[in-house]
């Protein structure tokens, strides 16, 4: 019964992302806390709750201003209010794709599994091996988040300081892009977490969608809740009185952990569309039959055993091992290369991230010459005695002037 209302792999791919997400929002408000720091009750209490210039605190962390503290709390309710909104989206989008598949799609479903399991499996597969790296960067992320956001600050900052009449006159000027892009400087602790979680949440779906459509419904609620409040405990957990060394350690454990379902689910939708060719060739209800001879086809099995078969009376813990690593009873010459060329590529991938890293270069490819031509016109200057003063919080860009975006 514990099988039938809990699927694991649902668990911990909703655990994985909620983390994720959570992640990411701490770090959000932590460069608000570093920055604008805690607000001082007794000058939050003395303002109106109107926008207020953020420029004129000390961005020392004490909240002594009531700019900052204004400022801090507009800020901390962007952040929500963006998380609020991109998690209703995402809960929009997941209960109408449950919808439409648990009532139109069923038949056809039921005709075709393997082929709708092996999809969604390589999709999965696919899209996890592309954000497990960027996981092990949570910390580089951070600091391009921290430039990021200093500079939209202080472009939303200057926005408000234009007179009414200039502002005016520009946006009877200025078209559809411009417009998104002041918005876009202004509510940029919307729009960043509102993305994020939107992102996450999508890539949450495809991935349940992956592992768990072959499940009954009633196996998905559950651990989409416990995974929910696993993720906010830990990710909270973490933000309070985690150090950046146990994080880190956590986060590679984490990815590895990733790494193995998603070799599992590259391995598995190979599988499927093999068993989906021999199904058609002996009638789809061989495979109800059990582990014997007619349920898999001999000229393409590496081995096979009668036990152990994680497609029957609910798998038990070979269901398990089957959905955390990928195992079956029944190898096929082509899941067996899929998960090893799964491995290999995994591997290539990550010392051509590092090779990129630390020359600046992909492998194979010509480094580029450094520097102008001499023939070169010399590039304007963009800074100096008479560029605009960059008017945001003494604090906001410690430690971020010498940030490399492409190092991030």
């Amino acid at each position: 019964m514990a099988v039938d209302v809990f699927s694991v792999p649902v668990f911990l791919v909703v655990f994985r992302e909620s983390l994720e997400t959570v992640i990411i929002v701490s770090v959000l408000l932590a460069f608000l806390k570093q920055t604008l720091g805690r607000p001082n009750p007794v000058a939050a209490a003395s303002t109106d709750g109107e926008t207020v210039d953020t420029g004129t605190g000390t961005g020392t962390g004490t909240g002594t201003t009531t700019s900052d503290a204004a400022a801090y709390r507009r800020l901390v309710r962007q952040v929500w209010v963006g998380t609020a909104a991109g998690l209703g989206v995402c809960l929009l989008v997941a209960t109408a794709l449950i919808a439409v598949f648990y009532t139109l799609g069923a038949d056809r479903w039921a005709a075709s599994e393997d082929t709708y399991e092996g999809a969604f499996a390589l999709v999965a597969a696919l899209i996890i091996s592309v954000v497990g790296a960027a996981l092990l960067r949570i910390g580089r992320m951070q600091a391009k988040w921290r430039v990021k956001l200093a500079k939209a600050l202080a472009g939303g900052q200057r926005q408000r300081r234009r007179p009414a009449a200039a502002a005016a006159a520009a946006a009877s000027t200025v078209g559809h892009r411009e417009r998104l892009r002041t918005f876009a400087e202004r509510y940029a602790l919307f729009v960043l977490p509102f993305v994020t979680v939107l992102r996450e949440g999508i890539e949450a779906i495809v991935f349940v969608a992956g592992v768990s459509f072959a499940a009954p419904a009633r196996s998905v609620p559950l651990p989409v809740v416990v995974g929910l409040l696993a993720g906010i405990g830990i990710g909270y957990f973490l933000y309070k009185g985690g150090s950046s060394a146990r994080l880190q350690l956590f986060l590679v454990a984490s990815t590895c952990l990733l790494y193995l379902v998603a070799a599992g689910l590259f391995s598995r939708a190979v599988w499927s569309f093999e068993n989906q060719t021999w199904n058609k060739v002996v009638g789809s209800d061989a495979a109800e039959l059990g582990s014997g001879p007619g349920s898999y086809d001999i000229d393409r099995s590496v081995w096979h055993v009668n036990c152990c078969n994680p497609e029957l009376n609910g798998g038990g813990g070979w269901g398990f091992f089957n959905a955390i690593l990928g195992w079956t009873n029944s190898a096929t010459y082509g899941s067996v290369l899929a998960y090893n060329l799964y491995w290999l590529t995994v591997m290539l991938a990550f010392f051509a991230l590092r090779f990129h890293e630390a020359r600046g270069r992909w492998p194979l490819v010509k480094a580029r010459l450094e520097g102008p031509p001499a023939d070169a016109a010399p590039l304007p200057r963009t800074g100096g005695a008479h560029a605009p003063p960059l008017d945001v919080p003494s604090g906001l860009l410690t430690n971020t002037e010498t940030i490399v975006e492409k190092d991030v």
